[in-house]
């Protein structure tokens, strides 16, 4: 077969990726290609399913804008296709004194990285919302949550397909190599020349 673009990996970052090429560039000819029997076979479905609110990354950084703006992608898009999730929330915890000034220098970070609903709160605040933890001082972040990653895949998997995309599956790339001759210009005026060559 021949396509236009192929996406080695049906992981959540190849069909994220997919999803978003095919979306962009919707007169090219997509394929993924997966070696496994089926899409988000391997990390993809064994992480922790953590979705991180952007606390922990240095202020101005680009890791801190993408995490709080695909956090808020993440829930947006979980809620227009059914996804289930669990806003859980978060508390990290001081359990000593000399904690304590670390915990709200990260509340301060948290803040500069425009984190929704950061608050520290106290000892007794912290047993009312988890009464088998003991700390002096917690930093509450509400809007770190919990999916299950595996599911999200498959629906990029689902939109992918829905866009023209083809997956193929049991297809394990085993070798790729330029052309001798570059592929015919396709609608947008690039070339591909590349044979990707599977076990199959």
């Amino acid at each position: 077969s021949s396509f236009d673009v192929a996406v080695v990996g049906a992981g959540i970052v190849g069909l994220a990726a997919a999803r978003e090429l095919i979306q962009r560039h919707p007169s090219l000819a997509f394929a993924v290609l997966e070696k496994e029997q089926e899409p988000a076979h391997h990390q993809s479905g064994h992480n922790s399913g953590v979705i991180h609110s952007g606390i922990y990354y240095t202020p101005g950084s680009l890791k801190a804008k993408l995490c709080v703006q695909g956090a808020a992608l993440c829930y947006k898009y979980c809620d227009q296709k059914g996804i289930p999730y669990k806003q859980c929330g978060k508390l990290i915890v001081a359990v000593e004194q000399d904690e304590i000034p670390r915990l709200k220098a990260l509340y301060e970070r948290g803040l500069q990285n425009n984190v929704p609903g950061l608050k520290l709160i106290g000892a007794k605040e912290i047993q009312e919302k988890e009464p088998f933890c003991r700390g002096l001082m917690a930093l509450d972040s509400p809007y770190t949550g919990i999916v299950d990653y595996k599911q999200v895949a498959q629906s990029y998997a689902r939109d992918f397909q829905e866009a023209g995309g083809t997956i193929l599956t049991d297809f394990e790339v085993t070798n790729m190599e330029m052309a001798k001759e570059s592929s015919p210009e396709s609608e947008d005026g690039l070339k591909y020349p590349v044979i990707v060559r599977s076990k199959k």
